[in-house]
């Protein structure tokens, strides 16, 4: 086997050069209830975070309709994410902690990135 390659001969990228898969779910969550998912949420994080292929995730809350958050989970692979994660032990402490704060209960979609822009660099005078 060659250094840097797996056993099928592939080359293994650096986990910060692989290609990101970006879960996004919008969570609706029954009104009243925004605080104690909130509280709910923040114990799931540890449950995710430990799965194989996470990267990272955001959860951020919509100004104009507050009962409404934006999930956005980083994964190495598709399948970490949805036979992985999905297929596991603790998705099921997951589920158990979070779904059923969820009216309706969400549509979560995955993308890959097609294009990514910033802005200039500051020049320096």
């Amino acid at each position: 086997m060659l250094p840097g390659h797996n056993r099928a001969g592939r080359l293994l990228l650096p986990r910060s050069l692989r290609r990101v898969i970006l879960e996004h779910a919008e969570l609706s969550v029954t009104p009243g209830r925004e605080a104690e998912f909130e509280t709910a949420f923040g114990i799931a994080t540890g449950i995710i975070s430990a799965a194989g292929g996470f990267r990272r995730l955001s959860l951020s809350r919509c100004l104009e309709r507050p009962g409404v958050f934006l999930l956005l989970v980083e994964w190495d692979r598709l399948e970490d994410h949805t036979e992985g994660f999905r297929g596991s032990v603790e998705y099921q402490r997951w589920r158990a902690l979070l779904h059923h704060f969820y009216d309706p209960f969400p549509v979560v979609e995955h993308y890959t990135t097609v294009r990514t822009v910033e802005p200039p660099p500051e020049e320096n005078p």
